[in-house]
């Protein structure tokens, strides 16, 4: 496996390599995966209208929202972690399997937001044909802390008109956009701006999500420990009015996240938790 730091759009970023091909770039802001190769194509959208300064949010690859959820609270939208530098704790492997683990802890920064002492680490496991990200969030506090968060993950498709998501009949389904409540007929088609909350089952057997995109075959899976699932596109009006997007760039994107929206997890003093997404690659 070959493992490398480089400059990416001027910020420090990791690319390591397997032997078979796959390959992944992570960003030091955020531990933000910019880039998954498999199969000998990219699998993730990345905005080519992202800002890369360092501080402001970069629109694509797969965010770490923590410890807040959009706008439920007195925080940045979708929290702080994403747009704070983070350190890589143990670096990729070297063998055939590419693992390496990040870590953000809380300091002077953070309490002044959000006055909780946390150390949070992320582990990006690229495999051939898939990549997981886990999610630990320790406790170092003395008091329990509370939070909510995603996988914020923009996955690549080549026409979002020809896109199909399958999975969680049956499921509880909440539509953002008109505020109705339902159960999810399993089958997910976009045709204008798409933003759902899905309820995923306590106990899960086999992937959550298939993605299905023209020649290309995605699995996607989460831990029970993520209680729902958002799937979003801007859809065309919304794409135009979003300064980090191309006008077209609606089209070639969907994001399916891991989430927790509602209630907040609570991790009590000197106690962790964990979360995780995986991606594979159907032939």
């Amino acid at each position: 496996m070959n493992s490398t730091t480089e400059i990416f759009q001027g910020q420090a970023c990791w690319r390591w390599q397997l032997p078979q091909g796959d390959s992944v770039l992570v960003s030091a802001q955020g531990a933000q995966v910019l880039s998954w190769q498999s199969a000998g194509r990219e699998r993730l959208y990345l905005s080519p209208q992202s800002v890369f300064d360092g501080h402001t949010p970069i629109r694509g690859g797969v965010p770490i929202c923590f410890p807040q959820f959009n706008q439920r609270g007195a925080l940045p939208k979708h929290g702080f972690a994403r747009n704070m530098a983070w350190q890589l704790a143990a670096p990729p492997e070297q063998s055939t399997v590419g693992q390496a683990t990040f870590e953000f802890l809380s300091n002077a920064q953070t309490m002044a937001m959000w006055p909780f002492d946390f150390c949070a680490q992320l582990q990006v496991n690229l495999t051939p044909g898939s990549l997981q990200l886990s999610l630990t969030v320790h406790n170092t506090g003395a008091q329990a802390l509370q939070f909510t968060g995603a996988m914020h993950t923009y996955l690549a498709v080549q026409d979002i008109a020809q896109t199909r998501l399958l999975g969680l009949q049956g499921q509880d389904e909440w539509d953002s956009l008109t505020d109705q409540h339902q159960k999810s007929n399993g089958v997910l088609q976009f045709d204008g701006e798409f933003d759902r909350v899905y309820q995923t089952p306590p106990v899960q057997d086999g992937p959550t999500w298939l993605l299905q995109d023209q020649d290309q075959n995605l699995e996607i899976t989460q831990s029970a420990s993520w209680g729902q699932s958002v799937v979003w596109n801007p859809g065309a009006n919304k794409c135009a009015a979003l300064s980090d997007m191309p006008p077209a760039g609606y089209q070639h994107m969907l994001c399916v996240e891991a989430a927790q929206v509602e209630p907040p997890i609570t991790i009590a003093p000197a106690s962790q938790w964990q979360g995780w997404q995986k991606i594979s690659v159907l032939p």
